[in-house]
């Protein structure tokens, strides 16, 4: 059960950054690995701001708009400089390591015997995985909601649509730069937050913790898709927090098996990679029955 906690609970606050590599990968339709630098931007900057004696959700908001200056950043690189997407958000990436130095310090920080925002929940006598998960639930809820409603809008839609054919965005007069910096500061502002409160969830930020971020949120994306295969827009913001839920219960459960944690990076690379190629699987296998039926007929 506490296996089961652990993992949804993880689950949730992933959900965020799943929800900022979904953005980037399939509505804009662009890889950005900035995400592994703004992820540790945004733990830094919330346990820096908190470990000064700042209100947490000040620190937390705060982790969030830098997040979103870190996707400007590879939004510029990008448009402005015409430099492909993937070196923009390396750039990005490697610069964040300093930056985030420059913030704590040092290599990392401890928030022990410190407020956080999941202080008021366990002050009502809840536990530390309850309010984990409480806080985790509402905060996915309401960032999805706000996000689905944004996406209606007039902007939203021509968000969505650069990502589709900007050719016709640009017949309809709208700025595709302007789009693509808008996307990917969105979407590093999902990181951003979910960094801040993945610190404060396990106590410490460290200069690593970034690591492997873009793989974690592949995999939570191919997860949600191959599984559940929604086509409304709502339905997928929902499956991307059971993707994020269901990978990090696939993580708990290896390791409660005696996996090494040091071959653990190892095994989410597989794991994406057998996601990624279960489409074509699918579609091979669809294939070869669909040939056998008509052979039959």
């Amino acid at each position: 059960m506490l296996i089961i906690q652990g993992a949804i609970s993880l689950g949730l606050l992933w959900t965020l950054m799943a929800i900022g590599v979904y953005l980037s990968y399939r509505i804009l339709d662009m890889p950005d690995l900035s995400v592994e630098g703004t992820i540790i931007l945004g733990a830094a900057t919330a346990a820096r701001l908190i470990s000064l004696g700042y209100n947490p959700f000040l620190a937390t908001l705060i982790a969030t708009l830098v997040g979103g200056i870190g996707g400007i950043v590879t939004g510029l690189l990008h448009t402005k400089l015409k430099i492909p997407p993937i070196l923009a958000g390396i750039l990005t990436m490697v610069a964040s390591y300093s930056v985030v130095i420059r913030i704590m310090g040092t290599s990392n920080i401890a928030l022990v015997r410190v407020e956080t925002v999941f202080t008021f929940l366990q002050n009502m006598g809840l536990t530390r995985q309850a309010s984990i998960i409480t806080l985790g639930a509402f905060v996915v809820v309401l960032i999805g909601s706000i996000f689905y409603s944004f996406c209606g809008t007039e902007i939203g839609c021509a968000m969505r649509a650069t990502g589709n054919n900007r050719q016709m965005v640009k017949a309809q007069g709208v700025s595709t730069h302007a789009m693509i910096i808008l996307c990917l500061m969105i979407s590093n502002a999902f990181v951003g937050l979910a960094g801040a409160l993945i610190a404060q969830s396990q106590g410490f930020a460290s200069v690593d913790m970034g690591v492997g971020t873009i793989v974690i949120g592949l995999a939570s994306v191919i997860i949600a898709e191959v599984l559940f295969r929604v086509r409304r827009f709502w339905a997928r913001l929902i499956s991307l927090m059971f993707g994020a839920i269901i990978y990090r219960l696939i993580i708990a459960l290896v390791l409660e098996l005696g996996m090494a944690p040091t071959d653990l990076r190892l095994f989410q690379a597989i794991t994406v990679a057998i996601a990624l190629t279960l489409p074509l699987i699918r579609a091979k296998i669809n294939k070869a029955m669909a040939k056998t039926t008509r052979r039959r007929s």
